[in-house]
């Protein structure tokens, strides 16, 4: 009897010590796995900026490379290739409003909102822009 005893405490406590140690070690693998990130997901959330500065960038540079934005950029004897590195240099908050300015701009040119001249005011307007943003 008294080896029974023994024998049920000495399984009783090496079934709590393996409750004890084990429980802490599952919840930190399952606290572990639910906050860490994956390097895809790392690595695609790096790769929105960049991505949505090359979209801002290419707006910006479409609206000045249309034949409107080339003859309002003639007229106003300002040099592409100056405001196209000028255009580099802009910080991302200022590149996302001319980038929308710009998009908006040629989708009311293309829906007949704005007439060529009022579209060539808009191109100087943002080439004044750029210039100012990036000698200040």
């Amino acid at each position: 009897m008294k080896v029974r005893m023994r024998v049920g405490s000495l399984v009783l406590a090496t079934a709590s010590s393996l409750t004890v140690i084990g429980v802490p070690a599952r919840l930190q693998g399952q606290e572990t796995q639910s906050h860490v990130v994956s390097p895809d997901e790392l690595s695609r959330d790096a790769a929105n900026p960049a991505a949505t500065r090359r979209a801002n960038e290419e707006a910006v540079r479409h609206l000045l490379s249309s034949d409107a934005g080339q003859e309002a950029m003639r007229s106003a004897h300002v040099d592409y290739q100056k405001i196209d590195k000028a255009i580099g240099q802009l910080n991302d908050e200022e590149l996302a409003r001319l980038a929308d300015r710009s998009r908006q701009a040629e989708i009311d040119f293309a829906a007949g909102f704005i007439s060529p001249k009022h579209l060539a005011e808009i191109i100087l307007i943002i080439v004044v822009v750029v210039v100012i943003i990036v000698l200040v």
